[in-house]
């Protein structure tokens, strides 16, 4: 089956039109209260590699779905006025998020380049995945 378009090239389109921070930055943003880096990663791969010391945790496949203040599914941080970084293990699925939230309207928006995989790479700080609360 030939696509029209493939997720490499759905990728490097998306990358043409957002912006990505390298991990240095990111680094030093991590104390600004106006930055929030959300994690689209699965949560086995939280599970597994742990996350970025105070980043939010978004399931891809609800992202837009909460940052939609007339969906029904809508968190308000998304609602905050904060820049938003994304990140997912190698910046390819946040790419698309960035670009999908962008074109939504939501903005300032980023993504990590490289990913959680260059903020391994460079020594960044990990965390386990917040416990659940069970009601």
């Amino acid at each position: 089956m030939a696509l029209k378009t493939t997720v490499k090239e759905m990728v490097a389109a998306a990358n043409e039109e957002i912006r990505s921070i390298d991990v240095e930055e990111i680094k030093t943003l991590l104390q600004d209260d106006g930055v929030q880096i959300v994690d689209i990663r699965d949560v086995r791969e939280l599970d597994r590699e742990g996350m970025i010391p105070g980043a939010l945790h978004a399931p891809r496949g609800m992202l837009e779905f909460w940052v939609d203040p007339q969906s029904p599914y809508h968190k308000e941080v998304f609602a905050s006025g904060k820049t938003f970084v994304f990140y997912c293990a190698s910046a390819w699925r946040s790419a698309l998020a960035t670009k999908a939230v962008q074109d939504m309207g939501l903005e300032p928006v980023a993504d990590i380049k490289g990913g959680f995989s260059a903020w391994k790479e460079a020594g960044g700080d990990i965390v386990e995945r917040p416990s659940r609360k069970k009601d």
